[in-house]
């Protein structure tokens, strides 16, 4: 039973929530996204609400109940509010730093790894002395800001014994012990 699924989504006032066949579109103060919903998934909306049902209770027509409604519930959360990701750098000369829509990462490579974003991606950079450098995104679109994310950070993956590498903030890496002194 997709307790997610079943779950009504209010749609805030200033935001323009379209149902066209099988394609949803939400218009906001931040941005505009538009998802296409599986045809086995109907999708209600009364009263600037909301609601998803699915044909049968087969195993996948569930699982898409809830997926369907959880993406369209974080296009709405985007568009009125926006999602925003932190990214530390941890390690000796690491150093971040942002030209308009490029990123510039030195993370001890002989090169430096420049980046071009997205366009629906705010980026914002900076390096300070005595500081970790950290690189901000911003944007209306989750998918799309976690996959930026996600392939910054497997530029260099946070390593377990010094925890050198790029991190989101707040994530805590599993340490290891080192190699003990043999007698």
């Amino acid at each position: 039973m997709s307790r997610i699924g079943k779950s009504p989504i209010v749609v805030p006032d200033g935001v323009d929530l379209t149902l066209d066949g099988a394609t949803v579109k939400v218009k906001g103060p931040k941005g505009e996204l538009e998802q296409i919903i599986d045809p086995k998934i109907g999708v209600e909306l009364q009263d600037n609400v909301l609601t998803f049902t699915r044909s049968s209770d087969h195993k996948d027509d569930r699982s898409k109940h809830g997926l369907y409604r959880s993406l369209v519930s974080n296009m709405i959360e985007g568009v009125t509010n926006g999602y925003s990701i932190k990214l530390e750098l941890v390690g000796v000369g690491f150093r971040a730093s942002s030209s308009g829509q490029d990123l510039t990462l030195a993370l001890g490579f002989s090169h430096s790894i420049v980046m071009r974003m997205p366009q629906e991606i705010k980026l914002e950079a900076e390096t300070k002395k005595g500081e970790k450098p950290y690189v901000k995104l911003t944007s209306h679109d989750k998918q799309l800001i976690g996959a930026v994310a996600a392939k910054i950070r497997s530029l260099r993956k946070p390593e377990p014994y010094k925890g050198k590498g790029v991190r989101y903030a707040g994530e805590q890496i599993r340490r290891k012990a080192g190699k003990t002194a043999a007698k």
